[in-house]
């Protein structure tokens, strides 16, 4: 039996680009973005529990095989491939990948369908600073940042890099003040670089950071910490249940 039988597939449609969704719950809007490989089983169990905890959840398959295991051999075949997307910004500074415009509809139109304050927003290492960039639109109201990877930590500038344009970082920055931006790792995960310490800087009072010790990576999946679980979820109670 697949893990996903339980979730309506569908697709959802934006400025030329399609992409499958899967949804499943009730109550307030979460879009749950996996990480590389893709929707993994792991990814599937934790948006199990933001389902099971009160929420509507859309899982947007990006790329990659839905339920295929994290492995070395799927990273691999899967990696390359997001690398040359257009539809990712991996290496470019002060860039907003344009893959967050399509993400930004989704979020609009799961609002538009649900109400109340607004949607949550969870990306996960190569998808982490996406929903920092989904933001940018008023329907997002809790986002969430998962161990933000991009752009690649190459070089002191990269690693301290939001992957966002100087017109989105403004955005945020006066959206922050009001919305509150979660933030999640280990703290000496290479793959973050030290754009924690420049969400710090840029947002102040408005980005919440969750550290734990250790060099791990994957704080709701394959390293998964059950405290990090239970602020995603408390975060989201807060900001989508009044």
């Amino acid at each position: 039996m697949s893990r996903l039988d339980s979730w309506t597939r569908a697709s959802h449609a934006h400025a030329g680009v399609t992409h499958p969704t899967y949804r499943k719950g009730t109550g307030p809007g979460v879009v749950v973005i996996h990480e590389i490989p893709g929707i993994t089983p792991d990814v599937i169990a934790f948006a199990e529990e933001v389902v099971g905890a009160g929420h509507t959840v859309v899982m947007p398959q990006l790329f990659g095989e839905p339920e295929a295991p994290m492995t070395v051999g799927q990273v691999a075949k899967v990696f390359p491939r997001v690398c040359v997307s257009r539809e990712f910004t991996t290496m470019a500074l002060h860039d907003t990948s344009p893959v967050a415009d399509w993400l930004r509809s989704l979020a609009r139109q799961l609002h538009a369908e649900l109400g109340g304050p607004g949607v949550g927003a969870l990306g996960m290492c190569f998808t982490g600073g996406f929903a920092l960039a989904m933001m940018v639109d008023d329907s997002v109201a809790a986002p969430v940042l998962c161990q933000p990877s991009l752009p690649f930590p190459v070089g002191r500038r990269r690693a301290a890099d939001l992957n966002l344009s100087p017109a989105d970082l403004e955005v945020v920055k006066r959206r922050a003040a009001g919305c509150a931006v979660l933030g999640l790792r280990y703290r000496l995960d290479p793959a973050t670089g030290t754009r924690f310490d420049t969400l710090r800087r840029e947002l102040g009072d408005g980005f919440v950071a969750v550290e734990f010790e250790g060099r791990k990576h994957s704080v709701v999946t394959e390293h998964r910490q059950q405290e990090a679980v239970d602020r995603i979820l408390a975060f989201f109670r807060e900001r989508l249940h009044s």
